[in-house]
């Protein structure tokens, strides 16, 4: 599981997700995600490691992040190419809540 960066080349919308799955070792994906607007959908343009960008640990108790990530907003299930149409979401499966 990887933190993506999105953009929709159709209606220029812009989003990231803590929900990028790719094959482990690269950063290959392996499920694309909709645009919320136009429903088309994209690969991210850049995929990262879920790691605190202060101190590079996965794991970490630094007192203030550069990145907010709001673990009680909800998955966009109808959105996501793994999740879509299945029972459960990846937020209930292995999610970024277990990694940080």
């Amino acid at each position: 599981q990887k933190y993506g960066y999105f953009h929709c080349k159709d209606c220029k919308t812009r989003w990231e997700s803590a929900y990028v799955w790719c094959i482990s070792g690269s950063n290959k994906v392996y499920f694309k995600q909709l645009c919320r607007k136009c429903q088309k959908g994209f690969n991210p343009y850049r995929v990262e490691a879920i790691q605190c960008q202060i101190c590079s640990k996965t794991r970490c108790s630094c007192p203030q992040k550069k990145r907010h990530i709001d673990l009680k907003r909800p998955h966009r299930q109808e959105l996501c190419g793994r999740c879509k149409g299945k029972r459960l979401s990846c937020d209930n499966t292995y999610s970024f809540k277990y990694i940080v």
